[in-house]
């Protein structure tokens, strides 16, 4: 009787997560099987082959699966060949719409060769099983995999396929980075840019001036990369960089020296869809390479960046944005533009005040002419720049001294605060070792050993946050010095000063504190303004 014959198809797959398996389910040891298989049986024609290579068998949105189902719809093939299930997919219910729904309909032979099993002759009873053998491996392979990704980053390994601007890969030291000296320049000029108020828009268009070459042509002219960007283009093209750009570097840690993982991932492993982790899900490694921005820098680009300075037409409500605080409630400080007189002006009040004070009765005024507030700031601006030009050492000293007895002081009593705590922490450490003894000698209950042992718990845990917290206070008046000489160079910038602008409060000062105004004894309204500079903090 003769056999009928099948128009078929071989169909191999291989994920990267394969790769541990060996040769055993490589795509040449796959067509050996399925290539063996037919020639011992003549009634299977081969149409044709069709090959997903790096695809997971969870994911049935695989481009030759999908061409294979067009050609299988279209009448062409009616028979598909794998060297096992695991080949077709690792994914028991679509595993199972396609065997037991889909290629019936359309009336497809399917063969999993080593798996011995076959349609045509009735599968078994333990495909089921196999199947979901098959997914549970798919998953354990994915926890597997990641959980040796992270092992590598907690190692302080970097596994991306290239470098981020301002750094290549090392040489000699795998999956680690090193500066990049002929582009770690143009990141350091960026963040100096911004440290100074410039804005990404202005910052692009200052590189572009300058002619600055982008990222992008560095990577097409070491790799070839962003080809199609560049081939053939006017040599402008490569100083073409956009505020996006610029904004990534900004606030990418990678330039301070840490790597960020696990900013984005799949939801899940069946399913590949790439998605935005929220930050409390990223993991954070400090310290994994050579730093080309220092943290406190960085620190203050991204304090400024948060506040997302706006010009306005005016040019006024924008250069205090952010800045300007309640003494008493701590709001900010609300502008207002009255026009409706025969000299306009403007003032800042309240916030809370101006929201809440009909309701509740909340805060007060703080009413300050806007007038008034600018030029106060620039003449205190225009003596600190003065002193700065003058005799920076001098005024780098008068700094230090200007609070060390305050600082001295305080640092005496966390000192002492610190030595007290440990002590202490000590002789609980030494009750604990005394209550267990007294509890093995049977002198006291178990009863009265699990109360003192709680007890003793949490005054040990508050003893180390009260040590931790004291240590890092002492550790911070350390930088007292290191900071006045980072202001003292950053206001020498700013050589007399004759107007303000966004830029130069943003670099220069972190808040101002704006009290109610009292009325003094001669009659004469009397307001109290409190500036705080960046790293220094307030000084007269």
């Amino acid at each position: 009787m003769k056999q009928p014959q099948y128009n078929t198809a071989l169909y191999m797959r291989l994920s990267r997560d394969d790769e541990s398996f060996g040769d055993s389910v490589s795509i040449e040891t796959q067509r050996t099987v399925l290539t063996q298989y037919v020639r011992e049986h003549p009634e299977f024609h081969v149409v044709s082959e069709f090959v997903d290579d790096g695809w997971s068998g969870t994911n049935f949105d695989r481009p030759q699966f999908k061409r294979m189902m067009e050609e299988i719809e279209a009448g062409n093939i009616n028979c598909v060949i794998t060297k096992d299930l695991s080949r077709f997919g690792r994914e028991h219910i679509m595993m199972g719409y396609y065997l037991e729904f889909v290629f019936p309909k359309l009336k497809v032979r399917y063969i999993a060769v080593n798996d011995n099993e076959d349609t045509d002759k009735g599968l078994s009873d333990f495909v089921p099983f196999k199947n979901l053998i098959n997914e549970f491996m798919a998953k354990d392979t994915s926890r597997k995999s990641k959980a040796a990704f992270r092992a590598k980053f907690l190692n302080g390994e970097r596994v991306n396929s290239m470098a981020p601007f301002g750094y290549v890969k090392h040489p000699d030291i795998k999956n680690k980075l090193m500066i990049d000296e002929e582009t770690a320049w143009i990141v350091r000029k960026i963040f100096d840019l911004s440290l100074h108020g410039t804005g990404a828009s202005k910052i692009v268009k200052t590189l572009m001036e300058e002619q600055i070459p982008s990222p992008g042509w560095f990577q097409y002219t070491r790799n070839g990369g962003c080809a199609h960007f560049f081939a053939g283009q006017p040599e402008e093209k490569k100083f073409a960089w956009s505020p996006t750009q610029v904004k990534n570097i900004l606030k990418d840690e990678t330039y301070i020296g840490n790597t960020v993982h696990h900013r984005q991932g799949t939801v899940s492993y069946k399913n590949k869809r790439v998605v935005r982790n929220p930050p409390e899900k990223w993991l954070r490694v400090e310290g994994t390479h050579e730093a080309i921005i220092s943290q406190d820098v960085f620190e203050v680009v991204q304090e400024q960046r948060a506040r997302h300075h706006r010009e306005c037409k005016n040019k006024q409500t924008q250069i205090f944005s952010g800045l300007l605080k309640c003494a008493d409630c701590g709001w900010s400080m609300r502008y207002t533009l009255r026009s409706n007189v025969k000299k306009p002006y403007a003032f800042f009040n309240c916030g809370s005040y101006r929201d809440y004070h009909r309701i509740n009765g909340k805060c007060s005024p703080h009413y300050i002419r806007y007038d008034a507030l600018y030029a106060y700031v620039l003449a205190r601006i225009q003596h600190w720049s003065a002193q700065a030009q003058q005799d920076d050492g001098k005024l780098l000293a008068q700094l230090l001294d200007a609070g060390s007895r305050e600082r001295s002081a305080a640092k005496k009593k966390q000192a002492a605060e610190l030595k007290k705590a440990e002590k202490r922490r000590s002789e609980i450490d030494g009750l604990f070792a005394r209550l267990y003894e007294d509890w093995a000698a049977g002198r006291i209950t178990e009863y009265n050993f699990n109360m003192l042992t709680a007890k003793y718990q949490t005054v040990q845990s508050e003893l180390t946050e009260k040590v931790d917290a004291l240590t890092a206070e002492l550790d911070t008046a350390k930088q007292t010095e290191s900071d006045a000489k980072q202001w003292v160079e950053l206001i020498r910038q700013y050589a007399n000063p004759t107007e303000l602008t966004a830029p130069l409060l943003n670099a220069l000062i972190d808040k101002i504190v704006i009290h109610e105004s009292i009325k003094g004894e001669d009659g004469e309204q009397e307001q109290e303004i409190e500036i705080f500079y960046r790293f220094i903090g307030k000084i007269d």
